[in-house]
């Protein structure tokens, strides 16, 4: 009998952290299982969830916008939402310190281990514990001297994306707009180039999910580490700005990067809606456009679990058994399956992280 929760899943991208923040979990319910959400302790044992990035992510409002802000407005034949303004330093070092201790409170409770190694990732794996690595998902709370940088990274900080999809003193994101490209606008600044620098001395990975092209591209000349998509989707298929076009997953297969499919139905549907009735063949389109444009070797996942809207038949941790079912039924082999669940995403972070 095929086994369901094997391979073992590692996943580019979780927002987890976030519900913390928002008092909507407690470290009690994470460990003992909830009704809400789309993750918890049994839930990921259920599904053979082995861990991934844990974002610290900043909330335009700070912790009081519900995400229904965006529910409902991604289901017309075309849509243009408009993001939120940046948030201030000041406000935003406070949020990400919150979410760092919320990290440290699991591992103490043992609901993961904090990663900041492959050695460290394959050690929980065999031991059966959540690896857990810090990621930032847009660097409000990096201040423009760098300080906080190396403080975060000191805490476990692996793993940052210059933007979410608002402006910062970084660079400029990608709107959530249907059908569009990701040109929308200026690049990287000044500051947001030296940001890449500082992270390719430290051996921080760059995450380019929500950069727009000018950004990308500036990224690219830069960086002498991997470029990394921790949860986007193929253009090709479904063109939301969110998406990666053919020819920017050829400068991610040139770096030797790698994506991470989102499973956020409106980056994975062609028609763009948010739209949850879905079938989860359409995920496997996606990764096998990826595959055809990177390679094997260059794909995993990035579910965006608990910052998005997922297919219905995946639902939540538990689901990722439906999900390798198909993978298997797609005519996958069992190396592919464990390259796609787990051994890219070790791969890329050896040699970002500069252990080969």
């Amino acid at each position: 009998m095929t086994n369901t929760t094997s391979p073992i899943i590692f996943d580019g991208h979780n927002d987890f952290l976030l519900r913390f923040y928002r008092n909507s979990l407690t470290i009690t319910a994470a460990l003992e299982g909830t009704d809400t959400g789309q993750m918890d302790l049994p839930r990921a044992k259920a599904g053979g969830f082995g861990g991934g990035f844990y974002a610290l992510y900043v909330p335009g409002d700070l912790g009081n916008e519900a995400r229904s802000s965006f529910e409902g407005k991604m289901n017309q034949p075309t849509y243009d939402i408009p993001l939120p303004e940046e948030v201030e330093w000041n406000d935003a070092i406070k949020v990400v310190l919150s979410e760092v201790a919320t990290f440290k409170k699991l591992e103490k409770a043992g609901f993961l281990t904090g990663c900041t190694s492959t050695k460290d990732i394959l050690a929980a794996f065999e031991h059966g514990v959540i690896a857990g690595v810090l990621h930032m998902e847009g660097a409000e709370a990096i201040d423009a001297d760098f300080a906080t940088l190396e403080v975060l990274y000191a805490a476990g900080l692996r793993s940052i994306g210059p933007v979410w999809s608002r402006p910062t003193q970084f660079g400029h994101g990608v709107p959530f707009r249907y059908p569009s490209t990701g040109d929308t606008g200026p690049g990287l600044t000044e500051l947001g180039k030296k940001l890449v620098t500082e992270c390719n001395r430290l051996g921080i990975m760059l995450d380019v999910s929500h950069l727009n092209e000018k950004g990308f591209d500036d990224l690219a000349a830069i960086t002498n580490a991997p470029i990394v998509a921790t949860h986007s989707n193929a253009h090709a298929i479904c063109p939301h700005a969110r998406n990666l076009t053919d020819r920017q997953l050829a400068v991610i297969a040139e770096s030797d990067g790698m994506v991470g499919l989102n499973f956020a139905v409106a980056f994975l549907r062609p028609d763009g809606q948010q739209d949850v009735n879905m079938d989860i063949e359409l995920m496997l389109r996606h990764l096998d456009h990826l595959m055809e444009t990177l390679g094997e070797n260059r794909v995993g996942l990035g579910s965006d679990f608990d910052g998005a809207d997922i297919p219905e038949t995946i639902k939540d941790l538990s689901g990722l058994t439906r999900l390798r079912e198909a993978m298997r039924q797609h005519g996958y082999s069992e190396d592919l399956m464990a390259k796609l669940c787990h051994g890219n995403w070790i791969r890329v972070l050896k040699k970002t992280w500069k252990e080969m």
